[in-house]
């Protein structure tokens, strides 16, 4: 059977996504403050697009009237220039401000003064946990090899500092890294004729001219003990003594504590270090008294055998597995929480995030409804002078293909702003009317309500809502909350209603901490309790939102 190529015609549908459609979606995603830079960076790009000023003069207007008063005080110059005296146009101020009166500042010099940035602003970002190592690193003589694994380490620490690479894993590309950096072509200086690589150690072999022997003798290769895999085992654990040693020398750097590889290992650092510095405090004060163990002895002791106790606060236990006396047990526990579990986490803050509440719920004459904060927002206008190139008979082909590129790419803009808007205040007033009781009464009045409910309401799918609320902020007489603030699942809750599970949380968390931390309450009550209160979950149900809240357990609670 012969393969023959055929045309055949197919009607068939299909959705496809056209480019303003992609924008549309995009530009609805945006809140304001990333909405304000996108229009931006539009009006810099399409040169149809203006922005209104607020005076209503356009950007032509206001070149023709600069231009008008340029060539206006072009005339009056030239009519004056051979009346003028040269003497008179020296400028004496700037001679008097530069040289003579130090004290005194012209309007426009304070200007230029105010405009300047402080000593403050030229920091480009807050420096991290690497860059504080790497700045201690920089001031310590260290050999190519140790500098290579502690950059290492340093690049494998976590946002607490934890160090996350095996010994194995670190010693291996500590390796590659070496065998890539002796790859690299040596530049050439004066006198390298006869110098050996950096990596040549001196005790190799080196012939009469000055260079390594090549070891071409195959009869020595032959009769060497030192197989291929030995070379690679002596690699390897020379590797991990530098990696030894460079986990030390990171371990002893400030914030004390980096590059440990659990908990235990991060607060026992700590207590070494402690110890270290209370020796040489005592040993200066009196030289001859003998340094005194104490309450580090102690502490080691409990973090390295008796952790878990520590946890679960339960310090019956934890005296009796220890042996000593009560109050030695608590003056150690009470050192152990002066220590810092993530030392790393004070150079790894995440920066403010501004935060501009997009639209606002404001109550007028009894009845709440939605404005929009467009303040900042620029006004978009079309340029009329390039709708005038297109009207003109000897504008070129191109120039009017492009020009029309852009007023499509304008007017799409413009259209997907106006419906990103819309979008916003249709799914605000179902908020609002469908929340009245939260914006008057507070949180307790919240009302579970779904993203579903409210696109059926508004006749658009689910994910147009969800990026109408997403990353959006509202200013309401609660306090400004972030629009998916108020979609939330419902629990049965008292008289047959739905209970948001905001408030289910918050019932917990007061529960809680209302409790007896002698005697806390068990999820078991927290539910039995929740359960009198006319709202219907079970034990399961309480432990996951106590988890989720990161609230300790009974154990962990219970002060004895």
């Amino acid at each position: 059977m012969l393969l023959q190529p055929k045309l055949n015609v197919k009607v068939s549908q299909r959705q496809v996504l056209t480019p303003g459609l992609v924008q549309m979606v995009s530009v609805l995603a945006l809140n304001k403050l990333e909405l304000k830079e996108m229009i931006n960076s539009e009006v810099v790009e399409n040169p149809v697009l203006e922005e209104l000023e607020e005076s209503g003069i356009s950007l032509d207007e206001r070149a023709g009237l600069e231009g008008d008063r340029e060539r206006a005080a072009e005339d009056l110059v030239s009519e004056s220039k051979a009346e003028k005296d040269p003497f008179d146009e020296i400028d004496f101020g700037s001679y008097f401000q530069d040289y003579l009166d130090p004290g005194y500042k012209t309007a426009s010099s304070n200007f230029e003064e105010f405009d300047k940035p402080s000593f403050e602003h030229f920091l480009s970002q807050p420096g991290t946990l690497a860059d504080h190592l790497a700045w201690q690193l920089g001031s310590l003589k260290l050999t190519a090899e140790l500098k290579l694994a502690t950059e290492l380490i340093v690049g494998n620490l976590d946002s607490n500092g934890y160090l996350t690479a095996t010994d194995q894993e670190l010693a291996q590309a500590w390796l590659a890294a070496r065998a890539q950096q002796r790859t690299e072509p040596i530049p050439f200086e004066r006198g390298m004729r006869n110098r050996m690589a950096p990596w040549v150690e001196d005790s190799d072999e080196v012939d009469a001219a000055g260079l390594k022997s090549t070891g071409l003798d195959l009869a020595a290769a032959a009769a060497s003990e030192v197989s291929e895999s030995d070379e690679a085992e002596a690699a390897v654990s020379a590797a991990l003594q530098v990696i030894a040693k460079a986990r030390e020398l990171v371990s002893s750097l400030d914030p004390v504590g980096v590059g440990a590889r659990d908990l235990r290992e991060c607060l026992l650092l700590q207590i070494r270090a402690q110890r270290k510095e209370a020796a040489l405090v005592l040993r200066r004060r009196s030289p001859n008294q003998p340094a005194q163990g104490g309450v580090f002895d102690l502490s080691a002791s409990i973090v390295e055998n008796c952790l878990h106790l520590l946890q679960k606060k339960d310090m019956r236990e934890l005296t009796r597995a220890c042996g000593r006396p009560a109050d030695e047990v608590q003056a150690a526990v009470e050192f152990i929480r002066t220590l810092d579990p993530r030392p790393g986490q004070r150079y790894n803050e995440s920066e403010t995030r501004l935060i501009e509440p997009d639209v606002a719920f404001v109550k007028r004459d009894d009845k709440w409804i939605v404005v929009m904060n467009e303040e900042d927002l620029p006004t978009l206008r079309l340029n009329s002078s390039y709708r005038k190139m297109l009207r003109e008979k000897d504008t070129e082909r191109e120039v009017k293909d492009y020009v029309k590129e852009r007023y499509k790419s304008a007017i799409q803009l413009l259209r997907n702003i106006e419906q990103r808007k819309n979008t916003i205040v249709r799914t605000c007033d179902v908020i609002v009317r469908r929340q009245q009781e939260f914006l008057e009464y507070g949180v307790e009045a919240l009302k579970p309500m779904m993203i579903k409910e409210v696109a059926e309401e508004i006749g658009v799918h689910p994910s147009t809502v969800s990026r109408a609320v997403a990353n959006k902020y509202v200013h309401t007489p609660q306090g400004v909350l972030e629009l998916r603030f108020f979609f939330s699942e419902g629990v049965n809750g008292p008289e047959g209603g739905d209970l948001p599970l905001v408030v289910l949380k918050r019932k917990v968390k007061k529960l809680i901490e209302d409790e007896d931390s002698r005697k806390p309450l068990t999820d078991d009550q927290l539910a039995a309790e929740l359960q009198r209160q006319g709202i219907q979950v079970t034990r399961r149900t309480v432990a996951k939102y106590r988890e989720e809240m990161q609230i300790p357990s009974t154990h962990q609670r219970r002060v004895r």
